[in-house]
């Protein structure tokens, strides 16, 4: 066993890294949950010449105006949108675009500086909280103003091996109240059926951006003028998504994006077909939680996968956008 230390989110120090071990041991794959990483990762695997997503296709994901461009020349049905710095350029671009739009950053990642915008007496503030997230991140690729797409949100995950897409499950997901998109659960129906429009339009938008080797987690919403893309995450889904999987389909995402970053042919096979989900718990104020008590007598629920704190007495909590995922009480899996 041996390392190197280097900054995740610096591709150039990671690569060196990378380099640095291939020279004393020989490495099978690079591999990344970190969607803030995957640039790196990418890159490394191709100076070591790993198999890998190509390290262009992912720039583009983790870019969202680069990635609505690609969706825009190849058709792929996605939203209205434009790239701005100011609140002046949000503002004519609203107006464009025509209210409710939705402003969030181009770089970000797990709903950040992501809000709802109804009115222009909205824009200042939404503004102010995209270009905080924007501002935390070490990409610097402005701020997207989106038209808003209403109807249910879902995921398809995805691996693809050397340009074979495999489509492992549909997400369906929960959200908290607007005009932010917290995620606050996620439900996993056994394995898609593959001509579900949802899936083909995923599809479709892997192809426009050139992703063919990895796993995915492509997010669309079920508009009622059909499935639109909002955006490709080149990495396997959060928030517990790949353990859904495995319970849900018994395939086990994890073992599929280590297979195919060491140039292996995944086991894709479902073994089961029953329906998982997370619930995940927020306070309902801010302030300093004093108390956090889980029912024992769920641990003797059939049903019950697990039921975990994840903040403990003393800590200090708020509800949405608040400390974003850190504001999470409380998560249970339920199988069923």
């Amino acid at each position: 066993m041996d390392h190197e230390v280097a900054d995740p989110h610096d591709p150039a120090r990671v690569r060196a890294a990378a380099r640095a071990l291939a020279r004393q041991h020989p490495v099978d794959g690079v591999l990344t949950w970190d969607e803030f990483a995957t640039v790196g990762a990418a890159e490394a695997a191709r100076d070591l010449g790993l198999p890998g997503p190509r390290p262009e296709a992912v720039a583009t994901c983790r870019d969202k105006a680069a990635a609505r461009a690609r969706f825009d020349a190849r058709r792929v049905p996605s939203t209205p949108w434009a790239q701005v710095t100011t609140v002046e350029q949000a503002g004519e671009a609203a107006r464009r675009i025509g209210f409710p739009v939705v402003l969030k950053p181009a770089g970000a990642g797990g709903s950040f500086g992501v809000r709802k915008v109804d009115t222009v007496r909205d824009l200042a503030a939404a503004h102010a909280f995209a270009a905080e997230a924007a501002a935390r991140g070490r990409e610097d690729a402005g701020l997207l103003v989106e038209s808003y797409l209403s109807g249910p949100e879902v995921s398809v995950e995805v691996a693809s091996d050397h340009g074979r897409h495999h489509v492992l499950a549909l997400t369906h997901k929960s959200l908290g109240a607007e005009p932010y998109f917290e995620e606050t659960g996620h439900l996993v129906h056994g394995s898609p059926d593959p001509g579900e429009p949802g899936v083909r339009v995923a599809l479709a938008a892997l192809d426009a951006v050139g992703l063919t080797h990895g796993v995915s987690h492509i997010e669309l919403r079920l508009t009622p003028d059909g499935p639109r893309v909002i955006e490709i995450n080149p990495r396997p889904g959060g928030d517990l998504i790949p353990h859904l999987v495995r319970l849900a389909t018994g395939v086990d995402v994890v073992a599929a994006a280590a297979d195919l970053s060491a140039g292996l042919s995944p086991d894709l096979t479902p073994t089961r077909d029953i329906s998982a989900g997370v619930r995940f718990l927020y306070p309902s104020t801010a302030g300093r939680l004093t108390r956090l008590d889980i029912d024992p007598r769920l641990g003797e629920m059939a049903w019950c996968e697990r039921a975990v704190a994840t903040r403990t007495p003393g800590d200090e909590v708020s509800p949405p956008p608040g400390d974003g995922l850190h504001s999470r009480l409380a998560h249970v899996v339920a199988t069923a």
